[in-house]
């Protein structure tokens, strides 16, 4: 790999499919110029969730986002994958030595599994309404509906659930029109991919929260899950030197719901 220095950033749009490990491919944008930083989705969304943050981040960074496996323009797996390493497939195939990490929900939970696998890889990170592996979710009736639909595959049923659960704020709230459609689009291809997820019983970032040595802001909406505000609030307290923010009028859509708030803080972060 080239090392960052050495590398001119880009300026323009890239559009591209990444060489996925283990076959397939993965669709991944890159534009921008400046210090590198990498966006990742959650389970059920694609890269569209950055689509109000990524024009102005990209005048002041290298910025890439690009669909997990099986999710938006990415191919759906036949064997099973991981976003750890799918991760690192994305930073090497552009070039990237080290990148700070942006991630939401599932994509907080795979930015820290990576910065505790690759910690010199990683920048900074930034965490929203993350997910964390090694965390035990409370029992309640939307969590066993859900188990439920995923169990019995029914993408309907489970695309309701993403919706009432998750984005609480509703259709006409900000950014309503293309949660909708992004959770609509993908609730098929996320029912045929969840089996070839691999799971790892032993990776606990939970556990490990105090090895991040990467800069780390969490950030969560004040109407999102309450036990990710729960989540949340272990990061900051675990992670050393990590700073929270609470966003008013925002829901796990964060980044649709209340861009100009996020974009704040992201460069401040970043910076």
């Amino acid at each position: 790999m080239r090392s960052n220095t050495e590398r001119p950033a880009p300026l323009g749009v890239a559009e591209v499919d990444i060489p996925a490990p283990g076959g397939g491919r993965l669709r991944a944008e890159r534009r921008g110029i400046g210090s590198p930083v990498v966006l990742l989705h959650g389970a059920g969304m694609d890269a569209r969730l950055w689509d109000a943050v990524v024009p102005e981040l990209a005048r002041h960074h290298d910025v890439v986002r690009y669909d997990a496996r099986g999710l938006g323009r990415s191919s759906l797996p036949d064997r099973p994958f991981d976003d750890v390493e799918d991760l690192g497939a994305v930073l090497d195939h552009f070039g990237l030595d080290r990148a700070a990490l942006v991630g939401l929900s599932m994509g907080g939970e795979t930015a820290l599994d990576f910065a505790l696998a690759h910690p010199g890889r990683v920048s900074a990170l930034v965490l929203v309404g993350a997910s964390v592996s090694g965390h035990v979710w409370p029992q309640d009736p939307h969590s066993s509906a859900y188990a439920t639909a995923r169990r019995q595959r029914d993408a309907a049923a489970l695309a309701a659930l993403e919706l009432s659960v998750w984005a609480s704020l509703g259709r006409t709230a900000v950014g309503g029109e293309l949660i909708e459609a992004m959770v609509a689009d993908n609730a098929e291809r996320r029912v045929a991919g969840e089996p070839f997820f691999a799971h790892f019983p032993d990776r606990n970032a939970e556990s490990r929260l105090c090895d991040i040595a990467a800069p780390t802001l969490v950030v969560h909406g004040e109407q999102d899950h309450p036990e990710i505000a729960a989540i949340s609030d272990r990061l900051v307290a675990d992670i050393p030197d990590a700073r929270g923010a609470v966003v008013r009028d925002a829901d796990h859509y964060l980044p649709l719901r209340s861009p100009e708030r996020l974009l704040e803080l992201l460069l401040s972060h970043l910076a």
